[in-house]
């Protein structure tokens, strides 16, 4: 079984399906369409469907004419009928792995998804999950819920896990450059998905189970909540020193060898950091562990929209206004610069909490003319045009998101008072206001 899928992907005879075609999904199934593979791109949302098949990309980093010529290709198409699975040699789930109201992992996405791969399972399929989950995840949930079709793997199916590397909008890397870490249930599955991605991407990375391969994913996000937490709160005890952390930051990293910068923000915003590292954490109480610097930066990270009301409010009180009636504008509702991705962007966060205070808010972001409703926010706002005449109605801009657009410092003539979390404001020469780092 596994060496007649070895020759199916080394002839390029496979057919690859991906369940899900979001951040994730689509850029891994144009790389495999674009190495040769014949791809089935699987999604219940049929919006997407249907702008996949008309050559069209919902996802801005991703270039419609890489989407049409894939579909042009004719070796690329997309579906919301999951009976087409049993069409497929390989089957890689791309699903979101979100927290439930009380930070516990919510795998409802997964065991769906895999209930619908396990409905129409084959002899000699392989099974990827590429969602970023708890150790455990593949063997103890995946697993049970294929082999309950009556298949076992080794002997009738494949299974390992591959996290997923995306960094939407990051032009340095995709997903063919990315390495891959690959790690199966057993050696065979290993096997079998090492030499699917090896077909497809520039580096593949062999672990010893899918359990290393899960937690490999989660010490990455872990150890950038971390530090971006210590930033943050090094940004709000330096500015108690009247030191600014961003000159700070740019001299420590003149030191060449042991120190990686990391930078302060309004917030963690994404679908990665602000959740994957609960994962863990919840897993880990099963073993009679707390996690305290998960727990930790969590906390201070989960503090700053918080923070960055109260310069806003402290602010306005230094320019003899208060904060109840005052019109504010928030500057980006992307959770990170130049996307149009607004997973968990404390950028809601802070519209509802300068709300909360009693203030008037807009916004304004390019890539979201209407604000989305979220899984936590639904703000219901459209945003305002992006010139100095708009901003200038305003008592004071919040720069929340550091778009290119916005570093633009004639948009700023006008404007009273400007609260820069990102340090990506320069007010022009002769400026009304003054500006606020927060």
């Amino acid at each position: 079984m596994v060496n007649d899928l070895l020759q199916r992907v080394q002839a390029r005879q496979a057919t690859v399906g991906i369940v899900g075609q979001g951040y994730v999904g689509l850029p891994l199934a144009l790389v495999f369409n674009e190495a040769g593979f014949c791809v089935v791109g699987f999604d219940s949302d049929s919006a997407k469907v249907q702008a996949l098949g008309r050559g069209e990309s919902y996802i801005k980093h991703i270039g419609a004419d890489r989407v049409a010529a894939a579909i042009k290709g004719g070796r690329f198409r997309a579906t919301a009928d999951f009976d087409e699975l049993r069409q497929c040699d390989a089957i890689l789930i791309c699903v979101p792995t979100p927290l439930g109201r009380h930070r516990e992992p919510d795998l409802s996405y997964v065991v769906n998804s895999t209930r619908e791969v396990a409905a129409r399972l084959r002899r000699g399929q392989l099974v990827v999950l590429e969602s970023t989950t708890y150790p455990g995840t593949t063997d103890e949930e995946v697993k049970p819920i294929l082999e309950a079709s009556g298949l076992q793997t080794p002997g009738d199916f494949l299974l390992a896990f591959s996290p997923e590397r995306e960094d939407p909008g990051n032009p340095r890397f995709h997903t063919r450059i990315i390495p891959k870490v690959v790690g199966g249930v057993n050696k065979e599955s290993t096997d079998a998905a090492v030499a699917l991605y090896s077909a497809a991407v520039d580096k593949v990375v062999p672990v010893s189970s899918a359990r290393v391969a899960e937690s490999a994913k989660l010490l990455e996000n872990i150890f950038r909540s971390v530090n971006i937490a210590l930033v943050n709160e090094l940004k709000m005890t330096f500015d108690r020193m009247g030191i600014d952390v961003w000159e700070v930051i740019e001299a420590a990293r003149t030191k060449p060898f042991g120190f990686t910068p990391f930078y302060p923000g309004p917030g963690l915003g994404g679908h990665c950091i602000p959740l994957d590292p609960f994962y863990l954490s919840w897993k880990a109480a099963e073993y009679g562990m707390w996690t305290r610097f998960i727990e930790l930066a969590g906390e201070v990270n989960t503090h700053m929209p918080h923070y960055v009301v109260d310069k806003t409010v402290a602010a306005l009180n230094e320019d003899g206004k208060a904060i109840r009636g005052a019109r504010i504008l928030v500057l980006g509702l992307s959770y990170k610069e130049d996307i149009d991705d607004d997973r968990e962007s404390p950028s809601y966060e802070i519209i509802e909490l300068l709300r909360e205070r009693g203030a008037v808010v807009d916004y304004c972001d390019p890539f979201f003319p209407v604000a989305r409703p979220g899984r936590r926010h639904n703000v219901q706002l459209k945003s305002i045009a992006c010139d100095a005449e708009a901003f200038g109605a305003y008592d004071a801009v919040v720069l929340s998101t550091g778009h290119s657009t916005f570093k633009n410092p004639a948009l700023y003539a006008k404007v009273p008072l400007v609260i820069d979390t990102r340090n990506a404001v320069r007010l022009p020469e002769g400026a009304l206001g003054r500006l606020v780092k927060a």
